[in-house]
């Protein structure tokens, strides 16, 4: 049975191109870092509270990573880029390694994946609209 008010569309991504970003993550990893940054000035009421926050948004980090990994990275990126799934794995796992750490440097390590992430984002969205 076809239901007559459903048509099928053709899309890159799960939704038309323009949806996903790598910024989300990065505005995430950013509020980490600055977390960590702070943390060792902080009386431990906000050290508690700190921890909880940088938590959040570390799993944030991996969330947004993981959406833009599996929604908007094909295979063809994959035959350009061979080195993409292990750039995910280890961005989504210093985002891991951020939440049992408060060293600025462990999330300046997550920043930098996601900057090397949207590099290649960047790459992409302007080989589409070659």
């Amino acid at each position: 049975m076809r239901i007559p008010f459903i048509k099928k569309v053709h899309a890159h991504c799960d939704l038309p191109c323009g949806v996903y970003d790598p910024a989300q993550a990065r505005i995430e990893a950013l509020s980490v870092f600055a977390i960590m940054t702070k943390y060792k000035a902080l009386d431990e009421t906000n050290k508690t509270r700190a921890i909880f926050i940088k938590e959040q948004r570390a799993e944030l980090v991996k969330h947004h990573l993981w959406v833009l990994w599996t929604d908007y990275f094909k295979p063809e990126h994959l035959e350009k880029y061979p080195d993409l799934h292990d750039l995910f794995w280890r961005a989504t796992k210093q985002a891991g390694e951020c939440k049992h750490h408060t060293e600025p440097e462990e999330a300046q390590k997550l920043l930098d994946l996601i900057d090397e992430i949207a590099e290649i984002f960047r790459e992409t969205k302007a080989t589409k609209k070659a």
